[in-house]
Formats: structure tokens, C-alpha cells, sequence
């Protein structure tokens, strides 16, 4: 394990690490000190995307984010090494390195979310507590994919995503694809003063390759409710909170319905003026939520 500081603003407030876990060299930055909250990214974002529940968290809980098979860690080249199973054995050598023998709390956010859901269903007894956000389970998806036309016009970038085309699609003109999608400085994107360092993370040879292959070898279809370490059918036995942004473009709040079949102690938390950008657009909330679920006390509702 490798570890030194570096700096977000003026201040050496996060640990930057490597570790290899289940074969895969992995990049991680942490805050803190205590128990573990372990953060999980989605695509097209690398650790970064927490950087503000590092600084919250990191005051009473060793917090961490990690890189998943992008920007700084490996990024095997065979399509293999990114199936969901996979990527489980990678998180959870990861988590039992840096926290062993003790529980710890997983969150995460669109493909994190695919990824902590499974390590839920594969080691139930190892999680505190599980927040997926913006993330649609996918036999839940798969059922909207069958049968709902809003939810398969949304859902249509998959198709580019797994194209041959799509690295050179998302890489031109300095990415600005990706800066469109994310929405740099507009209502509902990340701030305008984050693009620089998301660009950076593209730029790591292999990055968006790596990202989009989460989308070649784990094909969210129509077909694909039983797929999944134990099926996807199998009920994660975690005390779980799911906190959506219900204006999301690509994940319709559709996604919620018929949660509770898959979850057997679920809460729901709906806020109403949020994208699938919410982890950087409403950080005051999802901190606040954070902060009770792992007291315990988190309820549904909405906002």
C-alpha cells in the first residue's frame, strides 16, 4: 500500500493510496480517521465526484473513494475483468484490506450503485448500512426496458456507449461530449470549475475505454433481470437507503417502483429538484441523509 497527501484547494486534507486488490492495482483517496464509509463512482466520474463527503465524513470516519478500473487504477484490457463479479472480488479485497475484521457502510452512485448491490447481495454480513443513489436495480430496469417506451427512448446512449465507435464520439474536441453530459456550470451539472479535473481523468490512457466497457460486458437489457453474482432476483438483506434525483434524464423515477421486491429493509428518499447529478448539485442534502442513515434514522420521503 502506497500512500502520500495531496491537495484539494490550499489545504493537504485527503491521503492519496494504492493498493492491489484481487489482482487490480487500485487508486483511492481518503480523509479521517473510525470506521469505514466506502465510495463507490459511476461513469463517466472517477473518485473525485466525492471529494465533499470526504471533507464531511472524513472529521469522524476513515472515508474513502475509491477509483474503480479508471483514471489512476488498472484498467484491464480484457472485457472479462469489468463484469460485475469481477469488480465485487476487486471492491471487496479492497474493503477487507483497509477495514478488516469490521463492518463498514458503502455508498454509491449510478454504476457504483450495480457494483455495491451486488457485493450486498454476495456479502450481506459485512455492510453497516447501503445508500445506492440514481442507481436502478436492474431487474427493475429490465422490466422498464420491456415495457416502457420513456424508459427505452432514455436509455438509447447505451447502444452508442457499446458501439466501436464510441471512444473517438466521447474524446472529440477535448471530450466535449462528456462536458455536455455533465453539464459543467449549468443548473443541475457540476460546477463549472470541476471540468479541468474531470478532463485530466479522462485523459489517463485507457480511461474512457475502461468506462465504457462497464457497458460491453454487463449488458443492462430487457432480458437481463436473473444476470448478477447471485441473480438479480436475490433480496439484498442490508438496511438500505435509495436517495433519487427525480428529474434524471437517463434513469426515470420509473426505477423506484417495485424496489421494496428486491430489498427487504428499504427506505426511499425522492428529492424533487435533482438530476443524476445530485451528489454534486445538493451535497447539503445528501450529506444531511448520509449522516442520519448511518444513525439510523432515515425514513421514505421526499423533498
Amino acid at each position: 500500500m502506497q500512500t502520500n497527501d495531496i491537495h484539494i484547494g490550499a489545504q493537504p486534507v485527503f491521503e492519496d493510496g494504492y493498493m492491489t486488490a484481487s489482482g487490480l492495482h487500485l487508486h483511492y483517496v481518503s480523509a479521517g480517521r473510525g470506521d469505514l464509509i466506502l465510495f463507490l463512482h459511476g461513469f463517466p466520474e472517477f473518485w473525485y465526484a466525492w471529494k465533499n463527503q470526504l471533507e464531511e465524513f472524513g472529521k469522524d470516519h476513515r472515508a474513502v473513494a475509491l477509483d474503480l478500473p479508471f483514471n489512476l487504477s488498472d484498467k484491464p484490457k480484457e472485457l472479462s475483468a469489468y463484469e460485475v463479479g469481477h469488480i465485487v472480488e476487486n471492491v471487496w479485497a479492497f474493503a477487507r484490506e483497509i477495514s478488516p475484521n469490521k463492518k463498514f457502510a458503502l455508498v454509491a452512485h449510478d454504476w457504483g450503485g450495480y457494483i455495491a448491490r451486488a457485493l450486498a447481495v454476495a456479502y450481506p454480513d459485512v455492510l453497516r448500512r447501503l445508500v445506492i443513489i440514481n442507481s436502478p436495480h436492474p431487474a427493475v430496469f429490465a422490466r422498464l426496458l420491456r415495457s416502457d417506451p420513456m424508459q427505452q427512448k432514455a436509455s438509447s446512449y447505451m447502444e452508442l456507449f457499446r458501439s466501436a465507435q464510441a471512444e473517438q464520439i466521447l474524446s472529440a474536441d477535448d471530450f466535449e461530449f462528456l462536458s455536455r453530459v455533465m453539464a459543467f456550470g449549468r443548473q443541475n451539472g457540476l460546477p463549472a470549475e470541476d471540468k479541468s479535473e474531470y478532463v485530466m481523468a479522462w485523459s489517463q490512457p485507457g480511461a474512457i475505454t475502461g468506462g465504457l466497457n462497464y457497458y460491453r460486458a454487463n449488458r443492462l437489457t430487457a432480458s437481463s433481470a436473473g444476470d448478477g453474482p447471485s441473480g438479480w432476483s436475490a433480496k439484498v438483506d442490508v438496511p438500505t437507503l435509495v436517495i433519487w434525483g427525480m428529474n434524471d434524464p437517463a434513469l426515470l423515477p420509473q426505477n423506484l417502483d417495485g424496489l421494496e421486491e428486491y430489498v427487504t429493509r428499504l427506505a426511499v428518499h425522492r428529492i424533487s429538484d435533482a438530476s443524476h447529478w445530485l451528489v454534486h448539485t445538493h451535497t447539503k442534502a445528501i450529506n444531511q441523509l448520509l449522516v442520519s442513515n448511518l444513525a439510523g434514522g432515515v425514513s421514505n420521503a421526499s423533498e
